[in-house]
């Protein structure tokens, strides 16, 4: 079978928080299979309907110069394979950096 994707996937594993699925919050957590430009392959334990719009966090390894980033998306689930793995489209998406909290509990 010829790939016939418009975008590279690449295989990583990423910590993914779905926050809203449809009209009604979903606060459920999983991983990225592989992720591209496009959407996400994510293995959450939890069946979401084909065509339900679902809100989704993506969690970027921290470097030493940067604290968690997250990236908030925005995107359609496209395909399921299996019970609990999901395909999502990536539509919208925004860079959300984690507030750092100094030691005496005032946000950095």
């Amino acid at each position: 079978m010829i790939e016939q994707r418009k975008n590279q996937r690449f295989e990583l594993r990423l910590p993914v928080e779905v926050v809203r699925a449809g009209s009604a919050p979903a606060g459920f957590h999983g991983e990225t299979l592989n992720l591209s430009s496009a959407g996400a392959l994510v293995c959450s334990g939890r069946a979401v309907e084909i065509g339900e719009p679902v809100e989704y966090f993506i969690t970027l390894p921290a470097t030493a110069d940067s604290g968690e980033v997250r990236l908030r998306c925005m995107g359609t689930v496209v395909r399921r394979d299996g019970e609990s793995n999901f395909a999502v489209t990536l539509e919208r998406y925004e860079f959300v950096r984690a507030v750092k909290v100094a030691h005496n509990g005032a946000a950095v």
